[in-house]
């Protein structure tokens, strides 16, 4: 079979406009060189593998341990052991390749949080993106990049039924589309959580940047879909096909828990038609404006403390992994090469059928920016909140705005009080207030505890009414200091031990200076002690906001990122709302959601 063709009227302009791919040589192919180059002055023989000495892989072997996201960790380690079967040599010496199957985002987490030195040298996640959650706050283990050894895109699978509702194969839809069709309750859609899923997040942002390209209200319809998405949400890619119906009979499609499409990676629906049977092979939908790629980038981890020789084994395995041969491994395994071409056979069993624009240029990348935002999205849509609000009550909040009429205090409140309408009756929100010996010799006081927003209140009403009362009451303390460091230990304690699992757990701090009482805990003290508290079982990020031009911002920064947060400036109080749903987006970017 040939190169994949499109649609006759399609065919001359997917040629013509595909662009080349987006290629991404960087430190790691440089650096690596350099070492070969310097360290042996044979870099082409060493990279053929041509360096031999004649002595048996018994007395002689570099061994190389790589991780591999689940889904192509077999063909990889397929690959890892014909180098072994026939004693591939680097530098002369035999190589040993260890392939490891973990999930991407556990991996992420765990070089993000800089923990414990790695066990493995190379990771294969599924996408880019991973690599960007793994950088974390800068303070993790490095990740060096290079190009991608495969790749898969990411689309709609549905069972035959469905595939006849919506039209396919001879109807397409764009992501827009596609997200109105289903919206009617015609086919019952279920994706991975976007949290720990490249496919769900690529899937979730595709949806998002041609909703925008609609017009309209996009924010909406992308939020309404995330919402629909979450109500049969599966934690993983292992665990989205097994939502999908058993059988083609009408009992079991006609069953509301079971879906009728699912968003996957083509190599997942190739996969699952390979071991179907009865009928119960997928179609495969591809969006007429692009589907994503999952792009398996080749990485080096923590590179500057490579051995030489696991660095000229590292080399030598990427290109092993470039070569013809292997090449027909991934493709048996329903991989499409790097710069996403693939041949006919792979996207039929994947059950991709003509004239759907299987071949049109992949989708552009979403910038880290984008994916951030629609990661924020989801955890701000699909998980509830639980915030804890404390505010700097001291007497520099009188402290009149410029061209406001108003004090520093008076527009905090009113933009809290406009943030507070943008969650929902079960997220939960608490306040705390603080300057100096406010409540006896505490800095801080709490006014209303933490709980959910549609929850009674003991005089009538509702907490969320409660609280908008308890924000509008807000008043600063004449003579009133500054007592920063007190109230954020004491707040972050309280937060951390009323820890809510399946929550966005945080504490908001906002505050106009810095901290001014003398007899409190020291900022080394505070920044040590809230590193000692910090359980990334339970995470509560402080998102710390440094309001007008007394406050600092490196010191509130200092202070947040010891929690996995992170600290804000803003000029005027006004902007406080739109930098709370920000620092939300940049937590949830983090994965810094505890899941039940």
């Amino acid at each position: 079979m040939g190169r994949h063709s499109l649609p006759d009227s399609r065919a001359a302009e997917g040629r013509r406009d595909r662009p080349s791919p987006r290629r991404r040589r960087r430190t790691v192919v440089i650096a690596t060189l350099l070492v070969l180059t310097v360290a042996t002055g044979t870099a082409v023989a060493a990279k053929a593998g041509l360096l031999s000495f004649s002595r048996s892989c018994e007395e002689s072997t570099v061994r190389l341990s790589v991780v591999a996201s689940p889904d192509i960790a077999p063909a990889v380690r397929s690959i890892a052991e014909r180098a072994s079967a026939e004693e591939m040599r680097t530098d002369g010496r035999c190589l040993v390749v260890e392939v490891l199957a973990r999930d991407a985002h556990k991996v992420a987490e765990s070089l993000a949080a800089g923990d414990e030195k790695p066990d493995f040298q190379v990771w294969l996640p599924d996408s880019e993106l991973w690599l960007e959650r793994a950088k974390g706050l800068g303070e993790g283990v490095p990740v060096s990049p290079s190009d991608s050894v495969a790749s898969s895109p990411v689309a709609l699978a549905v069972v035959p039924s469905a595939s006849r509702k919506l039209g396919l194969p001879e109807k397409t839809y764009s992501w827009s589309a596609l997200v109105a069709e289903l919206g009617a309750d015609r086919v019952r859609l279920g994706a991975a959580d976007p949290a720990r899923s490249a496919t769900g997040l690529l899937a979730l942002a595709g949806i998002g940047a041609s909703s925008a390209r609609q017009g309209g209200d996009s924010d909406t319809r992308v939020a309404q879909t995330a919402k629909a998405l979450a109500e049969r949400m599966s934690d993983g890619d292992a665990q989205v096909l097994g939502t999908l119906a058993r059988s083609t009979s009408g009992a079991e499609e006609g069953n509301p828990k079971r879906n009728q499409a699912v968003l996957v990676s083509e190599q997942a629906a190739f996969a699952h038609n390979a071991e179907a049977t009865g009928g119960g092979e997928l179609d495969l939908f591809y969006p007429r404006d692009g589907a994503p790629l999952l792009d398996y980038p080749y990485t080096l981890v923590n590179e500057a403390d490579l051995s030489v020789a696991e660095s000229r084994a590292a080399l030598r395995f990427m290109t092993l992994l470039g070569d013809r041969d292997a090449r027909a491994v991934f493709a048996e395994h329903g991989f499409r090469a790097g710069d996403g071409s693939a041949e006919d056979s792979l996207v039929a069993a994947a059950g991709g059928r003509k004239p759907q624009p299987y071949a049109t240029p992949a989708a552009e990348a979403p910038s880290a920016k984008e994916l951030q935002e629609t990661l924020g999205m989801w955890t701000i849509t699909v998980q509830s909140a639980r915030l804890t609000t404390v505010v700097d009550a001291s007497g520099s909040m009188a402290t009149p705005v410029p061209g406001r009429g108003q004090s520093r205090m008076d527009v905090t409140k009113e933009s809290l009080i406009q943030a507070l309408e943008q969650f929902t009756p079960n997220d939960e929100i608490g306040l705390w207030e603080f300057a100096t010996t406010l409540d006896g010799d505490r800095d801080y006081r709490r006014l209303m505890p933490t709980k959910r927003l549609g929850d009674p209140a003991e005089g009538g009403g509702t907490h969320r009414e409660e609280l908008t009362a308890a924000f509008a009451g807000l008043r600063p303390v004449p003579g009133g200091a500054t007592g920063l460091y007190d109230t954020t230990l004491a707040s972050y304690k309280e937060a951390r031990s009323t820890f809510v699992k399946g929550k966005f757990n945080a504490l908001v701090i906002l505050t106009d200076g810095s901290n001014q009482d003398d007899r409190s805990i020291s900022r080394s003290g505070l920044v040590a002690e809230l590193k000692a508290l910090r359980d990334p079982e339970r995470p509560v990020p402080v998102i710390a906001i440094a309001v007008g031009p007394d406050a600092d911002r490196d010191e509130v920064a200092e202070i947040a990122r010891v929690t996995g947060g992170d600290g804000y400036e803003v000029s005027d109080p006004a902007e406080i709302r739109a930098v709370i749903l920000q620092a939300i987006m940049a937590a949830g970017q983090n994965g810094l959601v505890a899941q039940e």
